[in-house]
């Protein structure tokens, strides 16, 4: 039962984190490609090491 207590909390914190993040980005002027870039240089890093094996923390 404690756990259920606990997932159900972090469930809520994490809705309302995200929707807190959203507010807040839809005030902001953002530099959309600066965001863009900076995702992309991520998801290509995630990619390569899946290819090639190469670099992470592991």
């Amino acid at each position: 039962m404690i756990r259920v207590v606990l997932v159900v909390l972090m469930v809520f914190a994490a809705v309302w984190l995200a929707l807190r993040l959203v507010r807040e980005i839809g005030r902001a002027d953002t530099d959309w490609r600066g965001v863009a870039f900076a995702a992309g240089f991520v998801a290509l890093a995630f990619y390569l090491h899946h290819a090639t094996g190469i670099g992470g923390l592991g």
